[in-house]
């Protein structure tokens, strides 16, 4: 492979955890790959070549949220609740290289076909984006016409969604949710995709009866089934540990803070024996967040923003006495490994340079995204198309 010199950054005197903390070194990177890693890589490794300084300072793996409101959320009152769109500074300045887009109880007005124009515009601007079919309701709507289809032919999707256990859900049968999951996991198989079915679980006392259903019901595996919001009430959770000891994975969402705030969810669930590589974390970000009353009405809506998933990464390290390693991986390897995004969630030779500088006290300064400097000292320098 021919690579002209100014195609090269050399990362030079990081603490580098990949998310293991591998020591202080340097690394290779050239057209969006890390190329090389190594205690000491000479500056003239190549002719003018970049070097950046890091010394000092915390390498580590860029951040996957897998659960973004990319062309906004929202609308429980009415069309001015609609959330806007997300701008690519926002997601950059919360350390985030990977995003999974997604519909939520507004599936009239915004369409997965304006989804998928997202997610493209995204990849173009300079993070990767993909996203799952489908919205809270089913049938499910799709692009194509099926779930399957989608996930199989769309170069984008990689899985559906659907809500179920709230009162925003279109109360599907089990037959029917049975057969969304089992198009999902085919069209993964066709398309060489993870082909998940991630499910909005709401307050309601049916808690994970659904999802159940569906392991009853068909023969999809239970680690290609993805509840969450799963800290949103005490029961959900304890029935989230109950579904993660039998093998699934569970999500839990940085912006819910009551009753059970995500560190603290985090560890609850390992000290309940569930492994770091079945929990994930994501945001929830850019969607509404509405309150409603005992009787079921809006009392009350916000807009869920990034910066919680960072927040949560130095809760858990400063509070709970994690290693920065470990407290790592649900937001990074965990979800790879969940999604099959080989190149992703690791800092290693052949994956893609998404790669986020903390400093020591755990505050972002860089974003580099597929080699792309995206983010110096915590802001944008690359921005959307309409910033």
């Amino acid at each position: 492979m021919n690579f002209s010199a100014a195609e090269f950054k050399l990362l030079r005197g990081a603490h580098l955890y990949a998310p293991a903390d591998l020591g202080v070194q340097d690394v290779l990177i050239a057209r969006g790959k890390i190329i090389a890693i190594a205690s000491e890589i000479a500056s003239d490794v190549v002719p003018d070549c970049e070097v950046i300084e890091l010394h000092g300072q915390l390498l580590c793996p860029g951040l996957i949220d897998q659960h973004i409101h990319l062309i906004g959320g929202g609308g429980e009152a009415g069309p001015t609740t609609r959330t806007p769109e997300v701008a690519l500074s926002r997601l950059v300045e919360a350390g985030i290289t990977t995003a999974i887009g997604l519909l939520g109880t507004d599936a009239v007005t915004r369409h997965p076909e304006s989804l998928l124009a997202k997610t493209r515009a995204l990849n173009e601007e300079g993070i990767t984006a993909y996203m799952l079919t489908g919205a809270y309701r089913l049938p499910s709507p799709t692009i194509t016409g099926s779930v399957e289809r989608d996930v199989a032919l769309i170069d984008r999707v990689i899985g559906v969604k659907c809500a179920v256990s709230d009162h925003r859900s279109s109360a599907p049968n089990e037959g029917i949710l049975a057969n969304m999951a089992a198009q999902a996991r085919v069209g993964g198989l066709l398309g060489g995709k993870a082909g998940v079915s991630v499910f909005h679980m709401g307050s309601s006392n049916k808690l994970l009866e659904p999802l159940y259903r569906i392991l009853e019901n068909g023969d999809v595996p239970i680690g290609k089934l993805l509840p969450t919001h799963v800290n949103r009430s005490e029961a959900l959770f304890e029935a989230a540990l109950a579904f993660a000891r039998q093998g699934g994975h569970i999500d839990i969402t940085s912006g819910i803070m009551e009753p059970i705030a995500p560190a603290q969810a985090i560890d609850m669930a390992r000290k309940a024996g569930v492994p770091m590589s079945q929990l994930t974390v994501s945001s929830d970000g850019n969607g509404s967040q509405p309150v409603f009353d005992a009787k079921g009405n809006l009392s009350g809506i916000g807009v869920a923003g990034f910066a919680s998933l960072l927040e949560t990464l130095a809760t858990l390290v400063k509070r709970y006495d994690y290693s920065l390693a470990e407290a790592l991986e649900p937001f990074t390897c965990s979800v790879a490994a969940f999604l099959s995004l080989g190149d992703k969630g690791e800092i290693a030779v052949g994956k893609d340079a998404d790669l986020m500088v903390l400093t020591p006290e755990l505050t972002l300064e860089r974003v580099y995204a597929r080699g792309r400097s995206m983010v110096v000292d915590g802001k944008a320098c690359v921005k959307g198309t309409f910033e």
